[in-house]
């Protein structure tokens, strides 16, 4: 059921097709996060009208509230959300790991606090696995830890654990799931430590998982630094399995993920930005508070076919972000969700056509990163 097809290549960038039990994804593709089984702002009927393949659902939070249980017994996550598409859940090892004070790690697992009212709780890597079973997604995550990337002492630690929890979870998930229905993808740790990474990849590969994602990147590290560490890793992990790079998904991040074999991308980036009134764009992040679109009656981005460009201007956009109306967050969420999903739905028909690194070259130089927002004319 989780078979990779490859389609096609240009340079290390890869077009191929997914299979899952709940429809074939095809790849490269970014995947909206649906943290508590919602994309926040957007309808269900709107992820399929956007041409979404894959959401991401978040193992902590379903367990935390309304709890892995209730669902399952709701019939599992894809009809309690209404979602009838692939599902990809984390295992929680993130956000446990961020909890800074409130969690308490050893070899066996996570003892930690719940952040809405302080109980205990603790996680291992069967207890992932098992929760990840009740919410029945479709590609599951092996319970990891996710450290700075800078010290490489924890990053070293933290490899060692996460072997050893990926070595469990394969175990639990052949004792009490179906891998025929769940396909548990492996975490590569590591830092920006390229001996690290080879060594987690390495022992993460040898359990022989249906796919593998890299983990700990974009959490402080430079740019320079991401793309060296994917340039390393990358050729070290099956060519016929998935590549997934959790947690990112910055336009100009899915173009350099692309262009160094990454299949999969998710990232909570375009709804959140979207919440603080910023639309996401070809040439870059604009600020729809700015005065300077207070009378524009152009829309978001000239030549989109979303919703929102299709029918609202930015003086109307900016005018909802002001008052603080819901309808921002839904138009610019609608934007910033098609705009991505468009984006690599163009990659995968540059790297099919043999054209990509045009592509990637052309987007590329017309971008202005985040940190340098852009107050793009509307005619850009």
């Amino acid at each position: 059921m989780f078979e990779l097809e490859l389609h096609a290549s240009h340079g290390a960038a890869r077009a191929g097709i997914l299979h899952t039990p709940h429809g074939a994804i095809a790849t490269p593709v970014f995947a909206p996060v649906g943290t508590q089984a919602t994309v926040k702002a957007v309808q269900p009927r709107e992820l399929r009208e956007l041409g979404a393949m894959l959401i991401l659902s978040n193992t902590y939070h379903l367990y935390i509230r309304p709890g892995d249980a209730l669902i399952r017994d709701l019939g599992g996550l894809h009809r309690f959300m209404g979602w009838d598409g692939p599902i990809l859940t984390d295992s929680g090892g993130f956000q446990v790991f961020s909890l800074g004070d409130l969690r308490q790690v050893d070899d066996d697992g996570v003892t930690f606090r719940s952040h809405l009212d302080g109980s205990q709780h603790r996680f291992t890597p069967e207890k992932s696995v098992q929760i990840q079973h009740n919410l029945g997604s479709d590609i599951i995550m092996a319970f990891d830890e996710c450290p700075p990337p800078l010290d490489r002492q924890t990053v070293q630690a933290a490899c060692k654990r996460t072997t050893l929890w990926a070595r469990r979870c394969a175990e639990e998930h052949l004792r009490s799931g179906d891998p025929s229905r769940q396909a548990l993808f492996g975490i590569v740790q590591g830092g920006v430590f390229h001996d690290l990474r080879a060594k987690s990849a390495q022992e993460i590969t040898a359990l022989d998982l249906p796919g593998y994602a890299i983990g700990g990147l974009a959490v402080g590290e430079t740019k320079a630094q991401m793309h060296a560490t994917l340039e390393s890793t990358l050729p070290l992990l099956p060519a016929d399995r998935p590549r997934y790079l959790m947690g990112v998904g910055s336009p100009e991040d899915l173009v350099n993920g692309v262009a160094r074999g990454i299949d999969i991308f998710d990232c909570v980036l375009p709804t959140r930005v979207a919440r603080n009134g910023s639309a996401l764009t070809r040439r870059g992040r604009i600020n729809m508070r700015n005065l300077e679109h207070a009378s524009d009656a152009a829309p978001l981005e000239a030549g989109c076919q979303c919703y929102a460009c299709q029918h609202f201007s930015r003086a109307y956009i900016r005018h909802l972000v002001k008052a603080g109306e819901i309808l921002a967050h839904q138009l610019l969420t609608l934007h910033n969700l098609h705009l991505l999903l468009t984006l690599m739905r163009e990659m995968r028909a540059a790297i099919v056509d043999g054209a990509f690194s045009a592509y990637a070259a052309e987007f590329l130089r017309q971008y202005r990163p985040a940190g340098k927002e852009t107050d793009a004319p509307s005619a850009a």
